[in-house]
């Protein structure tokens, strides 16, 4: 079997199957943000808000700096690029096999017509 891997793929759409990460990331697209804030707008304690923001920097889709006391979060320079390029390329997949369904269907039904009136 061969098995396919893409650790930074996998680390993206693990870090953005979650709602909270993906608000995140929304909010960032916003601006900079601070930790405490991020906490306040999704009413979570900062441990919990850390341990989400670690998880979008350990992916590259946020990057943090620390100023005295303040952690600021900013979203990441790599994008989402390679993550759209891959949806994209399985998007055409799909269609193309839905396509391809849709023409047998079409053929059947019409074999069908053919046939009650023939």
């Amino acid at each position: 079997m061969v098995q396919y891997t893409n650790t930074a793929l996998d680390q993206s759409f693990a870090a953005l199957a979650d709602a909270t990460r993906r608000g995140i990331i929304d909010r960032l697209g916003r601006g900079e943000a601070s930790i405490t804030v991020l906490a306040d707008r999704f009413q979570m304690t900062l441990t919990g808000m850390k341990k989400h923001v670690q998880v979008l920097e350990n992916a590259g889709l946020v990057v943090t700096r620390k100023v005295g006391r303040v952690r600021t979060c900013a979203l990441g320079r790599r994008g989402l690029a390679d993550e759209a390029a891959w949806i994209e390329a399985h998007r055409r997949l799909f269609e193309e096999r839905f396509d391809a369904l849709d023409a047998i269907i079409n053929d059947m039904k019409q074999e069908e017509s053919d046939g009650r009136t023939g």
